[in-house]
């Protein structure tokens, strides 16, 4: 370590983390069929511990039926049970299923489920979950009419692209009826893309009108990359996720995103059986955060901006600390 690092390390506030997405922690799979209140506090205080303030508990892609029952049983765990010691839920991230169904771009997310945009079944979802969902991930491409985007953006809540092969048009389209964010920029796409007109650099294109969203375990984007497109972007504009599962914070084996068993390598990367593609994040934002401090000189502003402030200005919400022990 230089003795730039070393001073910067050594002044460097730890703050407390806001995650937009997050599928579970510490052996506890936020996908899980039925969720258990043990478990679920298990989980709150497993995310305070690792400097986690305030969250968005993701759910992916799965069946109507099972997302109905996962929906409700959320509405159950939010309302009934207050969580002390542990950080604090903010609603539901739904990430899917109105996602797109292409080779690469659904990623671990289950094909068979992935579905136009429907909007009288979204109504009631958020009627299931009792108005906590805070946040929805989809394609464009399957809402071509913008009309789940536009009723979204219209309730309040956080509209993102992603998992996503969306025209320029479809893009900018949904942003004219209230998309606001790309989620996890450069993942959920295949290994091989077009050159030029791909929707890596469509998203980045319009930067003055979209925020970004981030995994920054090393894995799914290089240190490099990651630096490189931060300062492309600004800063003011990225807001850091851990795209966590269950296998945060325990040893390499086997572990669960919802009904799907996930093998987890020395190496700490959740990957697919054919090693094709990630399958979430085997990394939580602390441990983020200190393999980030390791990485790079950022102060304390970028570090609280890229970790905490921009996801909470999105949220609209004001955190109880902006760093630990206080």
């Amino acid at each position: 370590m230089n003795d730039r690092n070393r001073d910067h390390k050594t002044i460097r506030e730890a703050i407390r983390y806001v995650d937009l997405q997050i599928n579970g922690i510490a052996g506890v799979d936020f996908n899980a069929s039925e969720l258990g209140e043990e478990l679920w506090r298990d989980a709150c205080q497993a995310l305070d511990r690792d400097g986690t303030e305030l969250f968005l508990p993701t759910l992916i892609t799965d069946s109507v039926e099972a997302l109905n029952r996962k929906l409700k049983r959320y509405a159950q765990l939010l309302e009934a049970l207050p969580i002390t010691n542990g950080a604090l839920p903010q609603g539901i991230h739904l990430e899917g299923p109105f996602l797109s169904e292409k080779q690469g771009y659904i990623g671990a997310h289950p094909k068979q489920y992935a579905c136009d945009a429907d909007l009288e079944q979204l109504k009631r979802w958020q009627e299931i979950s009792r108005g906590h969902i805070r946040m929805v991930t989809l394609a464009p491409e399957r809402d071509p009419s913008a009309a789940c985007t536009r009723w979204l953006a219209e309730q309040g809540i956080l509209v993102a692209a992603g998992h996503t092969d969306a025209t320029i048009d479809q893009l900018k389209r949904a942003i004219d009826n209230g998309l606001t964010i790309f989620t996890h920029l450069g993942n959920a796409c295949p290994m091989l893309l077009p050159r030029h007109d791909n929707i890596i650099l469509r998203a980045l294109s319009l930067r003055k009108h979209l925020k970004y969203t981030l995994i920054a375990d090393g894995h799914h984007l290089p240190y490099w990359l990651l630096q490189q497109w931060i300062e492309i972007i600004g800063e003011d504009r990225v807001a850091i996720v851990s795209d966590a599962i269950s296998a945060a914070g325990l040893p390499p084996g086997m572990h669960r995103l919802g009904e799907r068993i996930v093998c987890v390598g020395d190496d700490g990367v959740p990957r697919s059986e054919d090693g094709s593609h990630f399958v979430g994040s085997g990394m939580t934002l602390g441990m983020m955060d200190r393999q980030l401090e390791r990485e790079f000189s950022w102060s304390t502003h970028t570090q609280r901006k890229l970790l905490r402030e921009n996801a909470l200005k999105w949220l609209g919400t004001k955190g109880t600390a902006g760093t630990k022990g206080t």
